[in-house]
């Protein structure tokens, strides 16, 4: 996943500087480079992003462990009954409990995997809403490409934008997730508009004066 938030981070500010051209004289570099797990964890929108897929992780985890004791207290039940039991008859609650852990489990394993899917979707969404932002830091340095730190074997501190974007992401971009208007109230009939010239019920035409 890393590898292609750093693809993507590349290809994308490439394309972006093609239109951009030097903007200033006083080039500082024509590649500058980012830490972007770093900007990521310290940008507010960043730190946002985390702490949900972070709550939906501990929600799982809760969840899990909240099935795993239900689980244990049900299979321990069903061990104290089978001396009361025939074995067919404990054969067949026997099996019912092993689909129902099966059944939980690969429910359990498919939110886990969600959630993968989540981090990495939350990464891409991060980046989407930096690229503004590094595009105008790329146009006020004439730089032509910016490239992930950790795909870069050695670089100067001074071509490191890390901390510049960060406090340009936060003045930036708003933390905070966009307010979905809320739809209008269904639930109370809306009366009609009156009419002038309503037409009676009969289909007559009214008189006129």
């Amino acid at each position: 996943m890393v590898r292609l938030v750093h693809w993507l981070l590349v290809l994308t500010l490439c394309v972006g500087a093609a239109s951009a051209g030097r903007a200033q004289d006083g080039v500082e570099s024509p590649v500058l480079v980012i830490d972007f797990e770093r900007a990521f964890a310290e940008s507010a929108f960043g730190r946002r992003l985390n702490e949900e897929v972070e709550r939906e992780g501990n929600a799982i985890v809760a969840e899990n462990r909240r099935i795993e004791a239900e689980l244990t207290a049900e299979e321990l039940r069903l061990t104290e009954q089978r001396a009361t039991m025939a074995p067919d008859q404990f054969r067949a609650l026997a099996d019912a409990f092993d689909q129902k852990v099966q059944r939980l489990r690969a429910e359990q394993d498919a939110k886990a995997e969600a959630l993968g899917s989540r981090g990495e979707e939350s990464r891409i969404e991060f980046l989407q809403a930096a690229r503004p932002v590094l595009e105008g830091l790329m146009r006020e340095t004439g730089a032509a490409v910016i490239l992930e730190r950790r795909s870069v074997l050695v670089a100067v501190d001074s071509v490191d934008i890390t901390d510049r974007a960060i406090a340009r992401i936060d003045a930036q971009v708003d933390p905070e997730p966009a307010e979905t208007p809320e739809a209008p109230d269904q639930s109370q009939p809306q009366s009609p508009a009156p009419q002038d010239d309503a037409v009676p019920s009969d289909g007559t035409a009214p008189a006129q004066p």
